[in-house]
């Protein structure tokens, strides 16, 4: 299976964990909760999965103490951009929580890529890689809006909505951040699954600290068992093999065609989730316009990986 295809797989795992934490917060009533659950899960499933490839489960002091100290913020970005996802659709509506941080992960994938930032693969910022990736900032739009104008969400005035605007960039470009970083350490350790365990393992330490300060408590007697499907267990492996596979994945291609690529496969995949509502989710038939922005996004990849 070549790396693109593991990417487009990756990517659209991604709106079926999304919807599965969504399903497992309402039936638990909070949302960080779930998180917490989430997160807690995938670093036990990613720990097994190091276990059982012969990988070494724990660091040295050695490699900790010689390495940047950015090396280790990985997981701590991934929380940073699950919370602001959550915190910025009331205030943005639906659209433009999605393309907001699109847009700030390709704005700094592709500064990753010309500057050669957190040892990444250096790939020049030309005028077609550019075109390339404004191609698939559109196609985002025209699959996310699919044949409904976007209104404006109620926010006091416009100043309020730019900076909720700007909170989602910010957001998107700490994701993208993240990729980077975390395949980086899996060059370091010659292992993307020990890369993945670290990060995944830091950011389900800031959940386990974060959620008593938001919610007052962990409150783990909401989860009931018996109210809760079987597939609502599932989101953590979908994060651990989403996060595995970016960490493969950028060494190989680089940051921005990592993301990119990626990002086809979610949006794909939420257009199918859309269009059958599987999981539960609301069923809403595909539009042409969807469909012409996927084809805008493949567009956009083939334009990058031509001039990459």
């Amino acid at each position: 299976m070549g790396p693109l295809t593991i990417g487009l797989l990756a990517g659209f795992g991604l709106p079926l964990q999304t919807a599965i934490n969504s399903s497992l917060g309402k039936k638990i009533n909070s949302s960080f909760l779930a998180s917490l659950i989430s997160f807690t899960l995938g670093t036990i499933f990613l720990a097994l999965f190091v276990v059982f490839t012969a990988s070494h489960l724990t660091l040295t002091w050695h490699f900790i103490s010689h390495q940047p100290w950015w090396l280790w913020l990985g997981g701590f970005l991934g929380v940073c951009y699950l919370t602001a996802n959550i915190i910025l659709f009331p205030h943005l509506g639906s659209v433009q929580t999605v393309l907001m941080p699109v847009l700030g992960q390709i704005i700094m994938s592709m500064l990753i890529d010309n500057f050669g930032w957190f040892h990444s693969q250096q790939h020049s910022l030309s005028w077609l890689r550019l075109l390339g990736a404004l191609i698939v900032v559109g196609g985002v739009y025209y699959a996310v809006a699919g044949s409904q104008t976007p209104r404006k969400s109620p926010v006091v005035n416009e100043r309020g909505l730019n900076f909720w605007r700007l909170i989602g960039l910010v957001a998107g470009m700490l994701s993208a951040t993240q990729t980077a970083i975390n395949g980086y350490l899996g060059t370091l350790l010659h292992s993307s699954s020990q890369a993945a365990l670290v990060s995944f393992a830091v950011g389900t330490i800031v959940l386990w600290l974060l959620v008593p300060l938001l919610e007052h408590g962990y409150h783990f007697s909401r989860v009931q068992p018996a109210q809760i499907s079987w597939w609502n267990w599932l989101g953590g492996l979908i994060g651990g093999c989403y996060v595995l596979t970016n960490a493969f994945l950028v060494p190989l291609l680089g940051t921005g065609l990592t993301i990119v690529i990626v990002l086809v496969g979610m949006i794909s995949g939420s257009l199918l989730l859309d269009n059958f509502g599987w999981l539960a989710a609301v069923q809403k038939k595909v539009t042409f316009r969807q469909i012409l922005g996927v084809i805008l996004l493949l567009s956009g990849v083939v334009l990058i990986k031509l001039v990459g």
